[in-house]
């Protein structure tokens, strides 16, 4: 997280740290115990990192269910093949869904026409030949955001259909028309279209230029948008799909007098954009889809701008092609865009062209979903032979689409006039300026587009409120943190003594969760444990990059051995390893959770639902006093976790709450995730619905403390006064429970503090504190 520990040190160094610290301590132990398994349990026989086989075991989980969720998309179709209309009605409900994921929230601006874009000094034209003039434009598209580009004007003849062409991120309008260098003239398609007669509007998109940000995190432009975006329930794939049925919305009113056509043409992201516009919009009666179309299971791997939240649940490149139909979609197997992306704080990513027997497979998948219909009549298949896109044969097919019985021109004119110099660095910045300035706008009408969300609370009394927040914690498990369906394994436990203290015995623990997914964590039990006695349990989690070891032994400088010293004071203590170890590695694990609607707490979650479940088993524990308190990415998992698994009686929040949407979206902040390479933070549309104030309203009415450090780079004190004042205001005054809501604020960093959370345990766990206990 941005707040590290150890700021000074790459994440990887920062590991090792701690596995060589936790190891050196561990193993002096060891060498004196008999690694004795615990009671009715087998033994813990693994020699080999823990933590590292649980990350690569759940990356062979979520690999697993990514391959599974082709087969199991059909159950969101629900298709009529009676008619054309009544397969436009059925696969409305899709397209909503489709709408949502991609962030098509904000209504779009309606306008007469294109703006010209000209100076005193620069003319409107930029360029021209005898049958058609090349003009510089924008129109507007949503509040202060819009789109530019080149709109080319057919010369003394009324328009013969109306073209969007959307190049790829890294092409500009420019070069797709032939006026800079960077494209082949046989694919510059527009000039082809506009002299058969067709009103072509070229996109500008965002471009993948990378430069640190803030001086941080070396981002692209689209992750950098991407970013904000995707906390606040926008994407930017979104943004420039609404930029597309913008320039529709214009073509669909100038074409209806004559009844013409109006088609998209997409290469590369442009592919991509024009494939979900068109799935959305049935004003566009033909897409080209061209050095795009293939399988989707792998685009974890592409670059993050491309994540969309839950898509692979439903959607495929074929399911798209379905909701295009019957209208014509022409996949081009060219040779599409490839790039590698380091990580330099950004999401590393390999963007690779797919194959054209990767696009014919994808299509024919299409096929065989409406098998019921004659799919030649409306999909077309070009193989390019991974050749350059817009070959004539593309060109031939999408013009008979519009124009069956006219022959196209494939002869391309030369310019008469043209200017010789572009502004396109300065158009980019505006298009970037302008999406950020919306997002902002949307981070700033947030909270209370999340207060009419929560609305439904009903705090009248403390059993109404129970009933009604259920609804939001269904929302929260389904929607937001995703859950999957599966059925949690017997615990099979395995065991071995690893710590023989003076006031405590230790035993790492390993549960089966999952077939790939188990828990792992250290117990923790007093040595004055009296035979038939129940004694409440502190769940104590570790943050980033960090171990059970770690908050044990070692007095490790954040955590100071909190699990250790709370047993000193007679509590069960039991120390989960949780997945955010080994950077990439389980960054990854996001990457691929987040295109099935899924987290790294949805398989989190479960693991501690089976810790709490087995926990609850044993003899000297009181199932109804178990408790959590988390550091850093354990206090994020404290906000997250136990608004889930309700048997957790309490959570302790310590070094991680703030206004949290706030610290994800902020373009202004310095504290904001924005700049760091904590990429797979962002979750989507939280903007909208949770920030932590109404996590901890799923947590309410049960007992939740924060742990502040006024010098912790969590956020600054008055970004967390804002945010828990809301949740001091549920429980004080609306439910009538000041006694059960605590912020302590100590001078000190990010860590640790114990005193007044120590109390709060004591108190809210009915445990007495011991008469005199040792100073950290």
């Amino acid at each position: 997280m941005s707040y590290r520990i150890l700021p000074i040190l790459s994440m990887s160094v920062f590991s090792m740290q701690l596995l060589a610290q936790a190891t050196v301590a561990q193993s002096k132990t060891e060498a004196r115990i008999d690694r004795a398994p615990l009671p009715n349990t087998k033994p813990l026989l693994w020699t080999d990192d823990i933590a590292s086989r649980m990350v690569s075991d759940v990356d062979q989980f979520l690999l697993r269910k990514l391959e599974d969720s082709v087969a199991k998309r059909e159950r969101y179709w629900k298709r009529d093949f009676s008619s054309t209309e009544a397969y436009d009605e059925s696969i409305m409900p899709n397209r909503k869904r489709l709408a949502h994921i991609l962030g098509l929230r904000d209504r779009r601006v309606k306008f007469d026409d294109p703006e010209l874009l000209s100076t005193v000094h620069k003319n409107t034209v930029v360029a021209e030949t005898n049958s058609y003039r090349v003009l510089a434009v924008r129109w507007p598209v949503i509040r202060e955001v819009y789109a530019e580009g080149l709109l080319l004007v057919p010369k003394n003849r009324d328009p013969s259909g109306f073209v969007v062409a959307i190049p790829d991120a890294d092409q500009t309008p420019e070069q797709l028309v032939g006026l800079e260098m960077g494209i082949d003239q046989k694919s510059q398609y527009p000039r082809l279209l506009a002299q058969n007669g067709y009103k072509v509007l070229i996109l500008t998109l965002i471009d993948r230029q990378r430069k640190h940000r803030n001086g941080r995190a070396n981002l692209t432009n689209r992750e950098y948008l991407y970013r904000s975006a995707f906390e606040l329930g926008r994407h930017l794939v979104g943004y420039e799909v609404q930029k597309v049925l913008s320039a529709v919305d214009w073509f669909y009113k100038e074409s209806k007098p004559n009844h013409l056509k109006i088609g998209v043409f997409g290469y590369g992201e442009g592919g991509m954009i024009g494939l979900y516009a068109a799935a959305l919009d049935k004003r566009i009666d033909s897409c080209v889809v061209s050095g795009f179309f293939g399988s989707r299971q792998n685009s974890w791997m592409e670059p993050i701008d491309r994540n969309v939240f839950g898509l692979l649940k439903e959607f495929g490149n074929a399911e798209l092609a379905t909701m295009v139909a019957p209208r014509q979609l022409i996949v081009e197997a060219s040779r599409g865009p490839e790039l590698k992306l380091t990580g330099e704080g950004g999401a590393p990513a390999v963007l690779k062209s797919p194959t054209p027997k990767d696009s014919e497979k994808e299509l024919d998948r299409a096929k065989h979903l409406l098998a019921k219909w004659d799919t030649k009549k409306f999909f077309r298949f070009v193989d390019t032979k991974e050749g350059a896109f817009a070959q004539q044969k593309t060109m031939r097919m999408f013009h008979r689409t519009f124009h069956r019985t006219h022959r196209t021109s494939l002869n391309i004119d030369r310019f008469q006039n043209r200017k010789n110099e572009f502004d396109t660095k300065n158009r980019q910045q505006r298009q970037i300026a302008q999406i950020d300035r919306h997002n902002q706008w949307v981070l700033r009408e947030s909270p209370y587009i999340r207060r009419e969300f929560m609305k439904q609370l009903n705090t009248k009394s403390l059993q109404s409120y129970k009933k009604s927040v259920e609804i939001y914690r269904h929302i929260f498990r389904e929607q937001v943190i995703g859950h999957f369906d599966e059925k949690l394994l017997p615990f099979n436990v395995r065991s071995r003594k690893s710590y023989d203290e003076e006031k405590w015995t230790g035993y790492e623990v390993v549960l089966d969760v999952f077939p790939d997914v188990f828990a792992y964590g250290i117990l923790l039990l007093p040595k004055d444990l009296k035979l038939g006695e129940k004694r409440p349990v502190v769940v104590c989690q570790h943050g980033l990059e960090g171990r059970p070891q770690n908050v044990v032994t070692g007095n490790h400088r954040a955590y100071h051995d909190f699990a250790a010293k709370l047993a000193e004071r007679g509590f069960i203590t039991f120390a989960p390893q949780n997945l955010y170890i080994f950077t990439d590695r389980f960054r990854t694990l996001q990457r691929k959770a987040n295109p099935l609607g899924k987290t790294l707490f949805s398989v989190i979650v479960p693991q501690h639902r089976q810790i709490v479940n087995w926990l609850k088993t044993l003899p000297y524990v009181d199932s109804k006093r178990i408790a959590f308190y988390g550091l850093s990415y354990g206090g994020k998992s404290a906000m997250r976790i136990p608004a889930l698994v309700t048997d957790y009686c309490l959570s302790i929040c310590s070094g991680d709450f703030n206004d949290w949407v706030w610290k994800n979206a902020s373009t202004r902040s310095r504290y904001s995730y924005v700049w760091t390479g904590e990429y797979e933070m962002f979750e989507f549309d939280l903007g909208s619905t949770f920030n932590y104030s109404e996590m901890a309203a799923l947590i309410a009415p049960r007992p939740f403390m924060v742990e502040r450090g006024h010098s912790d780079g969590v956020a600054p004190d008055e970004a967390v006064a804002y945010e828990f004042a809301k949740v001091r205001h549920l429980y004080a005054s609306r439910l009538k429970i000041p006694n059960r809501c605590e912020i302590e604020w100590f001078d000190g960093p990010h860590t640790i503090n114990g005193k007044g959370t120590f109390d709060f345990l004591h108190r809210h766990l009915h445990w007495p504190k011991p008469n005199h206990v040792g100073e950290k």
